[in-house]
């Protein structure tokens, strides 16, 4: 989680907003919803991850690098706990694309 709020720059609850069919009322959608939205929605990575970035860290950050760091985020706060990725499996993930250039 911590990586996706340094990723966007946003709070884990705040991130976008929706409004509740039950109440009328905007809530929030949470941060890991709102990723997995922009990362579902039309166009190509570099679109989904463009939406996503901290607007801070735009132009500065290898995208291909990103995209791996994101998706690795996301495993890790899978609901299913089985699901999630070990540290290690995490580590190996990361280190494997350390040294690319893309």
């Amino acid at each position: 989680m911590v990586v996706l709020e340094m990723v966007t720059g946003q709070s884990p609850m705040t991130t976008g907003s929706q409004v509740s069919e039950n109440t009328g009322e905007m809530e929030p959608r949470g941060l890991v919803k709102w990723v997995r939205e922009k990362i579902n929605g039309d166009g190509g990575k570099e679109l989904w991850l463009e939406k996503i970035i901290d607007p801070a860290m735009k132009g500065k950050c290898n995208l291909s690098k990103m995209e791996i760091l994101v998706q690795v985020a996301l495993q890790c706060v899978e609901e299913d706990k089985d699901a999630r990725p070990t540290m290690r499996q995490v580590a190996e993930r990361l280190i494997a694309h350390e040294n690319d250039d893309y």
